[in-house]
């Protein structure tokens, strides 16, 4: 690749704005997209007669698309206009769940889900690497706690559309709803957002990406893949992100069933405890956990680490109190292990975008994406399912008991290699 480089302008204040607000709103309805098949797969399981096992595997269809996309998708986003395609996206997922309506078998129900994976993996890919160009390192974890605060709250109303409405109208009407937003906010993006130019927010020299031959291009790709892999403060990131989201998506995908059969609660009342618990815990969460590590981060960039470090370790007692715990703690011990997991969200993902350099942030975020799913919550709810067909719901959400200590003893390791906020990234 030729070693020419441009300079880039700074970012206005109104653009950076426009699109943090934007970009949020769409990450809230994609979460809501995620979300209506736990609220409802009670429902989907009765209809099509699944076992517990087929239920999990779901997820992983769908986390199988998703992984298999975001190699391709990280080096369209290091080399072309991220905008346009982050709209594609959102009009994808849209139309895949507006479609779900019609699907009358269960292999039908996971062509479908597999499908949605396409275009939310485009999305999780392009839209913190577009936040990184419009804001510097110091603010990144500010802005991206904001960004993350849209996943509690659109997995919450996604459980509450899916068990409300499921109940009343049919798991198929949740679907239908759920597709009406992303498809709006898509058109807002296309005509009120502007792209960034890449590295604008450090002032950095960038290198185009995309000259040269095709050959020459493809070596560089995979020199910038071997850098990431030996980028320990990376490294240590997504590793232990994989192993929160390996806890975080098992319990929010096993959950609502757990309420429902060893709670006895209602779909609809399952529903609600669950939306509301991630709603107000996981809001609360994302908000301190980002406060805590921006304060600290004043002293230490290493608090990008230590904070999701004693997240997860913190989350360990009261998860166990409501997988084993009297039926009286359950609800209790569920919120207070909610609010936990979701201290480190804003402050790992900061810690995985300063860790790279402008020029290779796609490709960084489709690498965390594939990471985090392969090794997270593409394996836990099926991993979960076939425990609880062999033994018991409450041992297969057991292991994710042991994920959040794994993450501990992850980012622990990574604060070693953290890299200074002021300094620039070394890959």
């Amino acid at each position: 690749m030729p070693s020419a480089t441009k300079p880039v302008r700074a970012p206005s204040v109104a653009g950076a704005t426009t699109a943090l607000v934007l970009l949020t709103a769409l990450n809230f309805t994609n979460y809501i997209a995620r979300y209506i098949l736990p609220g409802v797969q009670e429902q989907i399981r009765g209809e099509f007669h699944l076992t517990d096992g087929e239920i999990g595997a779901l997820t992983f269809w769908f986390m199988l698309t998703y992984m298999l996309t975001s190699p391709v998708t990280g080096w369209l986003g290091d080399r072309f206009p991220r905008k346009p395609m982050i709209v594609l996206a959102a009009l994808f997922w849209s139309a895949i769940n507006f479609f779900t309506a019609s699907v009358q078998s269960y292999e039908s129900l996971n062509l479908r889900h597999a499908a949605l994976g396409f275009g939310e993996a485009s999305f999780g890919i392009f839209a913190p690497a577009v936040l990184a160009d419009f804001y510097p390192p110091e603010q990144r974890n500010r802005v991206l706690t904001i960004f993350n605060v849209a996943i509690p709250v659109g997995a919450a109303l996604g459980y509450l559309v899916g068990g409300m409405v499921g109940e009343r109208h049919g798991w198929r009407m949740s679907f239908t709803v759920s597709a009406i937003p992303g498809a709006i906010l898509a058109l807002l993006i296309l005509f009120f957002m502007r792209e960034p130019e890449r590295g604008a927010s450090q002032q950095a020299v960038v290198a185009p990406a995309g000259n040269g031959n095709l050959i020459n291009r493809l070596g560089a790709y995979l020199q910038s893949v071997l850098k990431l892999a030996k980028n320990k403060a990376y490294l240590a990131s997504i590793l232990g992100y994989a192993a929160v989201t390996f806890s975080l998506g098992g319990i929010s995908w096993w959950m609502p069933s757990f309420l429902q059969r060893v709670g006895g609660r209602t779909q609809s009342e399952a529903a609600y405890l669950m939306g509301g618990i991630t709603v107000v815990t996981g809001l609360l969460g994302t908000i301190v956990g980002g406060v805590i590590a921006h304060r600290w981060s004043r002293r230490t960039s290493k608090a990008l680490y230590y904070v999701p470090a004693l997240s997860a370790a913190l989350a360990v007692p009261p998860a166990l109190v409501c997988f084993f715990g009297p039926q009286r703690w359950t609800v209790p011990a569920l919120a207070v292990a909610v609010f936990l997991i979701f201290l480190g969200t804003g402050p790992v993902n900061a810690a995985t975008v300063n860790a790279v350099r402008p020029e290779v942030r796609a490709m960084a975020m489709a690498g965390q994406l594939f990471v985090i799913h392969a090794l997270g919550d593409a394996i836990s709810p099926p991993i979960i399912g076939v425990i609880s067909d062999r033994s018991t719901l409450n041992l297969g959400l057991g292991s994710t008991l042991i994920a959040l200590v794994v993450a501990a003893i992850l980012f622990t390791w990574g604060s070693r290699y953290a890299p200074p906020l002021s300094e620039p990234a070394a890959a």
